[in-house]
């Protein structure tokens, strides 16, 4: 399918959950996938919105599926958030995290750590232990005058039993209790799709990205420029595509077949 695009295309920005995998499930062969990108000569960044994981740690998990990929491959919206967060305040600093160990470690490369009073900013990303509590401190602290950063807007991710609360919901919990607009790291929103062409060094118009949202992944593209492709082994169903204005280029039911895989 994508053989049929003019200018080709040089190379993907892939999602990873609903595009590569679905819970704990792989999605199609991904060994196989990803020797078909090298031997076509594709490069891949993978971009994901989930912010609980660290690069090793989605290396790790792809290694689980037999696929071996370099760090410089790897982008979540953990370190598209440290990174707008080192660009308002370089020389990093107490911030009130609410976030998984993937978040903890990406902002402390860029040299900020958690504190729960006199901070920064209120840096916050999918928490599985997310609480009335820690709603009432971001709140109090945002109110203070502290920043608030998002590492993305997705409401919810799928998994084999359907769509659980994601980032987004707890996002929009703190807006609505604090009444102030976050600042938002991740898709649809540039940051984490420039860091993707800066490393695969190839302008937005020889890139494709692929991804199972239309309102962030999809979204997210067109907005960096790129062409984009819909998959539909995660969360978006046709129901959704059909009523959707800004259609994708291309629509496929999962990876393999955009590929033209057998």
């Amino acid at each position: 399918m994508i053989n049929h695009l003019s200018p080709p295309i040089q190379a993907l920005i892939l999602d990873m959950d609903g595009v590569l995998w679905r819970g704990n499930e792989p999605i199609g062969d991904l060994p196989a996938i990803f020797s078909h990108l090298r031997a076509i000569g594709l490069k891949a960044v993978l971009a994901t919105n989930n912010s609980t994981k660290s690069v090793e740690q989605y290396q790790k998990r792809l290694r689980g599926f037999g696929v071996e990929i370099e760090s410089w491959q790897v982008v979540t919206s953990s370190m598209a958030a440290a990174y707008l967060l080192s660009r308002i305040f370089p020389g990093g600093g107490p911030v009130y995290i609410i976030g998984m160990n993937g978040l903890v470690h990406h902002l402390a490369e860029r040299g900020f750590y958690h504190a729960e009073e006199n901070v920064l900013a209120v840096v916050s990303g999918l928490d599985l232990n997310f609480s009335y509590e820690k709603l009432r401190r971001a709140n109090a602290l945002i109110r203070q005058g502290a920043r608030f950063i998002v590492t993305n807007p997705d409401a919810t991710f799928p998994h084999p039993g359907g769509l659980d609360p994601a980032a987004g919901s707890i996002m929009a919990a703190i807006q609505t209790a604090s009444q102030t607009e976050p600042l938002i790291a991740g898709k649809p929103f540039p940051t984490m799709m420039e860091m993707a062409l800066e490393r695969l060094q190839l302008p937005a118009e020889r890139s494709l990205v692929v991804g199972d949202r239309l309102d962030t992944d999809i979204a997210g593209g067109k907005r960096a420029g790129c062409r984009t492709a819909l998959v539909l082994s995660g969360a978006t169903t046709q129901t959704e595509l059909e009523t959707w204005q800004d259609a994708p280029n291309l629509v496929a039911p999962n990876l393999s077949t955009l590929l033209g895989m057998k």
